[in-house]
């Protein structure tokens, strides 16, 4: 069993993450306890990009569903809207982290299954929605190179990079991919701020930080699939 302590939105959270079998995780916040499902770690593994890529070309429904139970804070979209891949179409609060909740292609939101405050459970309709259809010469989606990093910022992949005793370090509270990295070596944060954005369950997580300090290193870079507990970002 791991222990983690991270703070969100100025509050102070004591998760624990126990292994099971299956491919699941039992995570307990603050004495709740969650059945977690990691796609991740199913025999299958990740699904290809070409895979993905191949499903984006078909086009016709493509409806989005709830990977954890949680609560809908925000519904940003409307049945008639055209919708860009990547663009959140609401956010759903579990495990008492903000979820975004994004559309996987480019397409038109047909239906809005729930609302403002709705509790939902995993595997719940959230939005209907039409995907476009791709032309089938359109280049399979390919990985893009994360770009150059500044002088000096270390992008060391963080599983094998140690913790310098006494630093202060941001760490994943679940296994999931670097998706966005929002401050830079030397940059001053305080306590709550936001430090980079980790996919995890097909949901965008804020990772924040849990003490005041400058950024002294960044140990991971965008696309890095990381695990449970693995150093992200390290404060002096």
């Amino acid at each position: 069993m791991k222990e983690f302590k991270f703070k969100i939105g100025g509050t102070d959270y004591i998760a624990t993450v126990e292994d099971l079998k299956g491919g699941n995780m039992q995570v307990t916040v603050n004495g709740q306890t969650y059945q977690v499902e990691i796609p991740q770690t199913k025999a299958q593994g990740p699904r290809p990009a070409a895979a993905a890529s191949a499903s984006a070309q078909a086009g016709g429904p493509k409806n989005v569903v709830s990977e954890l139970p949680g609560t809908v804070t925000s519904v940003n979209v409307s049945a008639g809207q055209r919708v860009k891949r990547g663009e959140v179409l609401l956010v759903i609060e579990a495990m008492k982290m903000a979820n975004d909740i994004v559309s996987e292609v480019d397409g038109t939101v047909q239906r809005v299954a729930v609302s403002n405050g709705q509790s939902v459970n995993q595997g719940d309709l959230l939005v209907e929605m039409v995907a476009d259809f791709v032309a089938a010469k359109a280049p399979a989606l390919e990985p893009k190179p994360a770009p150059a990093a500044p002088a000096g910022v270390d992008t060391t992949p963080s599983m094998s990079t140690p913790t310098p005793a006494g630093s202060k370090t941001v760490t994943a509270p679940l296994p999931g991919a670097i998706t966005k990295i929002v401050v830079k070596v030397g940059d001053t944060i305080a306590t709550g701020d936001t430090v980079l954005m980790m996919e995890a369950m097909k949901m965008e997580n804020s990772i924040t930080a849990e003490a005041a300090g400058t950024v002294k290193a960044i140990l991971c870079k965008e696309g890095d699939q990381v695990q449970s507990g693995q150093a992200l970002v390290e404060l002096a």
